[in-house]
């Protein structure tokens, strides 16, 4: 490796969504601790009270893991195609 090179410069950039990730997370939390007040929600024929914190921190945890299914079925698919293409 010449001394001009950047080591490990083949990674592309994950730093860059790791901060970012990390910013949009602290955010995040930061809007969902500044609303406390209690919340009805009304989900199909059930009617529940909780704090409006707790209810946007299940619905971001729901989303991640949602995404994060996606992925893997994205990433399964790709790795179907590529097999099947041999």
């Amino acid at each position: 490796m010449s001394q001009g090179s950047p080591q490990g410069s083949g990674s592309g950039g994950g730093n860059g969504f790791l901060i970012g990730g990390g910013i949009l997370l602290v955010l995040l939390l930061l809007f969902i601790f500044q609303n406390t007040a209690d919340t009805t929600f009304h989900y199909l024929f059930w009617d529940f009270t909780l704090p409006l914190w707790l209810g946007l921190l299940i619905t971001a945890v729901v989303a991640f893991v949602v995404g994060q299914f996606a992925l893997m079925w994205r990433r399964h698919k790709r790795r179907q195609a590529r097999r099947d293409s041999r």
